[in-house]
C-alpha cells in the first residue's frame, strides 16, 4: 500500500477511503496486486476473503509469471475501511507491489 501512497503510516492507510466517514460504512478500491512467482501457489485472495472477510471481484489476472517473473490479479475489494485497511497491511506484509487502479468510468470506486 505505500506504492500507493508513497507513505508508510496508519494515517496514509486511512486516505485510501477518506470520503468514509463511519468505520462501518462499506466503502470500495480498485487494485493491481504484483505476485512473485514465489508467491503464485500462496492462497493471497483466499486470504483476503477469510480473514479480513472483504469481498474480492477477480476482474484480471495473470497468474503465469511475465519477462519480470511476476503474475499480478487487478481485483476491487469491498468492506469497511478497517477491513480494507487490515487487508491492505497483509498485502504488505508479503512485500507485494501494490498499485491503485484509477476511476475510470466515473464511478463510486476510490482509488
Amino acid at each position: 500500500m505505500a506504492a500507493l501512497n508513497n507513505q508508510t503510516n496508519s494515517q496514509a492507510r486511512l486516505s485510501l477511503v477518506s470520503s468514509v466517514y463511519a468505520k462501518s460504512q462499506v466503502t470500495q478500491i480498485r487494485l493491481r496486486i504484483h505476485i512473485p512467482k514465489y508467491y503464485l501457489q500462496v492462497p493471497v485472495i483466499s486470504q483476503l476473503i477469510s480473514v479480513y472477510g472483504l469481498v474480492v471481484n477477480i476482474t484480471k489476472a495473470l497468474l503465469q509469471p511475465n519477462i519480470d517473473g511476476e503474475g499480478y490479479f487487478d481485483i476491487e475489494l469491498r468492506g469497511t475501511a478497517p477491513q480494507i485497511c487490515s487487508g491492505l497491511a497483509y498485502l504488505e506484509s508479503l512485500n507485494l507491489r501494490i498499485v491503485g487502479k484509477p476511476n475510470a468510468d466515473g464511478d463510486s470506486w476510490f482509488y
